[in-house]
């Protein structure tokens, strides 16, 4: 199992650099930044100028909010950059978000996203081998590539794509177009098993050979039992936000909870949070964080399954324990 550092999803582009010139130093594999306050893109581009070993994979960028050809000029960029080190990790966010806080449009989402893979390696392949660009699909048109604009064949290669996915349709399409998927922070093993990795594998005709998974793994840690107990809270109160959300509601369905995400959405409604993470029991904990010896605990759910893992931790934490944990992982089984 790859161990990757995740930067906090609240850090700037100064801190992204920060944290990723500390991740390659202390022996991670790979670092991923998010989305959320800032681009994504510039962030990662500093990282990529401050280090020289680790994997830097956007986590995620949001497909919908651009274009195919504007994210294969980024995708292509932070390649030459990094010297072959980027991984490019798209999702395609909610349609509230889409609509009326990126003004793009929103339809039929996994067709999209298929579509705008297929757009983006079009792109690429366009610029490398010289031939004509004449993607023309239901949702993007891409016929006009001029020697002014062409890059050219990019001497890393292509960056590798990962798709973020939860609902059958999407994981289908990050098992037909892309190059691997990353699992949201909100499963469970018996999810990831039965449905992601199932269909991911039939998607693939039957093999999951040279495709990647990624996955956020939700930890308790603390280097006492007050810490340990503030972490478990924090960790309640992210369960709870990501179980009210709709598109996740089939993660808890497999576990006989689908009334808990109806409660919880509704909740969600009036910013209830205290009494959504109230309502996370210790079943639930169980089910999407592992606590106690982190080490085994991931490695007896998640190995033979996921290649690359990162810890989610959504409270302060001694990156001492984090480290700890790091080389757990990375030592041969």
């Amino acid at each position: 199992m790859l161990v990757d550092f995740a930067a906090a999803v609240s850090a700037s582009p100064t801190e992204v650099e920060s944290a990723a010139r500390n991740a390659e130093k202390d022996g991670y594999d790979g670092f991923g930044a998010a989305e959320t306050r800032h681009d994504v893109f510039p962030a990662l581009t500093l990282a990529a100028r401050a280090t020289e070993r680790v994997a830097l994979m956007s986590s995620i960028a949001v497909a919908f909010a651009r274009n195919p050809m504007t994210v294969a000029v980024l995708a292509n960029d932070l390649q030459l950059i990094s010297r072959g080190r980027f991984q490019l990790g798209l999702g395609s966010q909610v349609q509230a978000h889409i609509e009326r806080r990126f003004a793009m449009p929103w339809s039929r989402p996994a067709a999209r996203m298929e579509e705008f893979l297929g757009a983006v390696r079009a792109i690429w392949q366009a610029w490398g081998s010289g031939e004509r660009l004449a993607f023309r699909g239901e949702f993007y048109r891409h016929t006009l590539m001029t020697e002014f604009f062409n890059p050219g064949a990019n001497p890393f290669g292509n960056p590798p794509i990962l798709l973020a996915a939860v609902g059958e349709r999407m994981t289908a399409v990050a098992g037909r177009a892309a190059d691997g998927l990353l699992v949201h922070p909100l499963t469970s093993a018996a999810y990831l098993r039965e449905r992601t990795v199932a269909q991911v594998r039939q998607a693939r005709g039957g093999t999951l050979d040279g495709f990647t998974l990624g996955l956020s793994a939700m930890v308790v840690l603390g280097a006492d039992e007050a810490a340990r107990s503030r972490a478990e809270q924090a960790v309640r109160g992210q369960i709870a936000f990501y179980a009210s959300t709709p598109a996740y509601r089939p993660v808890l369905e497999l576990h006989g909870w689908g009334e808990l995400a109806d409660r919880l959405n509704s909740l969600s409604r009036r910013q209830a949070w205290p009494e959504m993470t109230a309502l996370i029991g210790d079943d639930v904990l169980d089910t999407f964080a592992v606590g106690g010896d982190v080490v085994a605990g991931l490695r007896e759910r998640f190995g033979g399954m996921i290649d690359r893992i990162s810890l989610y931790t959504p409270y302060e934490v001694d990156p001492a324990l984090l480290g700890s944990v790091r080389d757990g992982l990375q030592q041969p089984t």
